[in-house]
């Protein structure tokens, strides 16, 4: 196992390495120029030369890829004598729209974008896993039919029309819950809940039909499957037969979706963030497009990527858990 997660973990850094290079490669080649944002409208040729001078843009493009690298692993100075300005360690760039190291405004904003992430993400597991298992055992029941339509309702709704329509509905209308605001959850435990019920079910709603169809396929084919069938001839209980032998095989396709799914809205919900208007990875990430701030753009989309790797190495080990031939595989 040891062996397995050391191979896992040098796979994971040479990917991670790649994403780096493409994501810096695509945003040195925009068009925009990140010198221009930093400096504004009204600016002068010789301000212009001194900002990219500052921001290392004269050098090579292998010069500044260099750079940022070690910017990551060591942190790195913009600029020369007193007027340079540090980017501590690790430094995924630095805004000088906001003054700020990217790293400090994106994990400024990670909590919300956690709470987000995590709540949403267990709810849309349970639904529609429990969902997904009673529609299978149930195949062709009034259950299963509305059970699939509502999936595939869920699915098909537009993010942006679910939150508008809780919003109307709970706030305006009925007056059940509070508009959603960032209240930290250690300084208001019952205040974060409220604010993250809305995002919660936005999500959930769309994630949830996704899990609801698969879990039904996986249950039905693993139902049918031999070993189910002699368990079920030895006398088995129902509950025994479908929790271990049918359940735990159905559960790896959910493993792996569950974790692309989570390590992506970890790394920002914009849509969702955006239209509750919650400060978190999203909506800086959707800010940042905004004001062409590319540091910031960049900055969010190495960490999203970072997440979605690291989401994957989980996966892996999990599978290595619930079947040991992955470990003989990988």
């Amino acid at each position: 196992m040891i062996l397995y997660l050391l191979r896992r973990l040098v796979v994971t850094a040479l990917v991670l390495l790649v994403i780096c290079a493409i994501t810096f490669a695509i945003f040195y080649l925009m068009p925009a120029d990140p010198a221009q944002g930093a400096c504004g409208k009204a600016c002068s040729p010789e301000r212009l030369a001194g900002i990219r001078a500052t921001l290392g843009l004269d050098r090579s493009p292998l010069a500044q890829f260099g750079d940022y690298l070690g910017g990551i692993v060591t942190g790195r100075s913009y600029g020369n004598g007193a007027q340079a300005v540090q980017c501590p360690f690790p430094c995924l760039g630095f805004s000088f729209q906001t003054n700020q190291p990217v790293w400090r405004m994106l994990t400024g904003r990670l909590p919300v974008s956690v709470s987000i992430a995590v709540g949403a993400a267990l709810l849309w597991l349970a639904v529609g896993v429990a969902a997904g298992v009673v529609s299978a055992l149930r195949r062709g029941s009034l259950w299963d039919r509305a059970a699939m339509t509502a999936a595939l309702g869920g699915v098909s709704l537009p993010v942006y029309f679910t939150a508008l329509v809780l919003q109307y509905l709970l706030v305006v209308e009925l007056n059940l819950l509070p508009y959603p605001t960032a209240v930290p959850l250690t300084e208001d435990p019952a205040g974060w809940a409220q604010s993250m019920v809305m995002p919660w079910i936005t999500l959930a709603m769309l994630y949830a039909g996704v899990y609801a169809r698969v879990t039904r396929s996986e249950m039905l084919e693993s139902l049918g499957q031999n070993y189910v069938r002699t368990a079920r001839a030895k006398g088995l209980a129902e509950v025994t037969v479908v929790r271990r032998h049918a359940l735990r095989p159905a559960l790896m396709p959910i493993v792996t979706i569950f974790g692309m799914d989570l390590g992506a809205l970890l790394g920002g919900a914009l849509i969702t963030e955006s239209v509750f208007g919650l400060p978190g990875v999203g909506k800086l990430a959707a800010d940042a497009i905004t004001g062409a701030d590319q540091p910031v753009i960049l900055g969010v989309t190495l960490f999203a990527a970072g997440f979605v790797v690291l989401a994957n190495l989980m996966v892996d080990l999990v599978y290595a858990v619930l079947d040991p031939r992955v470990r003989a595989v990988g």
